[in-house]
């Protein structure tokens, strides 16, 4: 455990990954390049040759005050690639330096990325900042999820201090499509109030940037109803958005992938294959 940045020296990690095509219809993992605590170990083929999963490592198990990572990820023209984590993901409280989190993705034409990690834990007295990048070329798909549990739950925990800020930006041929900005502030009114959090400790979006969501697909996503906590979608251009909020992370992921097992087929051309990781 690494609970704050007065106990540790600050780490730099970057993890470069690059996956292209074959002739034959395989995808490979054809760079990658770590420095510092982020790497993968191999990649993984449950689906069969044509989508690769990677399995994301992060030995410190969680991002600490001063700690800086960045993941970038190439997908190249007809490939199709899955990364996800081992387990839930930590933003540490801060005695005071930032903690930074970077994702740049970019996916060539004919490209699908699925960026579903396990749930992030956020400490209380956090103070992080996480961005997200994707530049889509043609009709690239991306799937990206985020979801994030509000303090330690389990220990009684809530946020009464220190602050995330998240950005997120999709582009498509240059052109922009999504960009948000937000803050959860420990001890804010927006964690209880109505227009807000609503006392939720779980909040989440998955993001899918594709063509082809018209209105039956939307339907049939709006038709999946979370068993616990509350769920909604949208629809923009080339863009659906869905979000979460409820009292634990279970039912937020249920809902998550029941989503995602809705939209594969359509968008991508195959069932849902819930990582294995995620069932141990």
């Amino acid at each position: 455990m690494r609970p704050d940045a007065g106990h540790h020296l600050s780490w730099r990690a970057r993890l470069e990954l690059g996956f292209d095509a074959t002739p034959d219809g395989r995808t490979v993992l054809a760079h990658r390049l770590h420095e510092g605590p982020l790497r993968v170990q191999k990649a993984l083929y449950p689906e069969g040759p044509a989508v690769c999963h990677a399995l994301m490592l992060h030995p410190p198990a969680g991002i600490a005050g001063g700690d800086a990572l960045t993941v970038q990820v190439r997908v190249g023209a007809g490939a199709h690639a899955l990364v996800t984590t081992p387990g839930a993901g930590k933003w540490y409280r801060s005695q005071g330096p930032l903690a930074t989190q970077r994702l740049n993705f970019a996916v060539a034409a004919g490209g699908v990325f699925e960026w579903l990690p396990q749930e992030s834990i956020v400490f209380d007295r956090v103070r992080g900042f996480t961005e997200t990048t994707v530049r889509l070329h043609g009709d690239a798909v991306f799937v990206g999820l985020d979801l994030l549990c509000l303090g330690r739950t389990a220990s009684g925990e809530r946020l009464t201090a220190g602050s995330l800020r998240l950005a997120s930006r999709i582009e498509r041929d240059g052109r922009l499509i999504w960009s948000e900005q937000g803050v959860i502030e420990g001890g804010s009114r927006l964690l209880d109030s109505p227009v807000g959090l609503r006392g939720q400790p779980v909040t989440g979006t998955l993001l899918v940037a594709a063509e082809g969501i018209d209105t039956a697909l939307l339907e049939t996503c709006r038709a999946v109803v979370p068993t616990v906590g509350e769920g909604g979608v949208t629809r923009l251009p080339g863009l659906l958005v869905a979000r979460y909020l409820g009292p634990a992370a279970e039912p937020a992921r249920a809902w998550f992938v029941a989503l995602w097992a809705a939209l594969r087929p359509v968008l991508a051309g195959r069932p849902a294959e819930v990582p294995r990781i995620w069932h141990t």
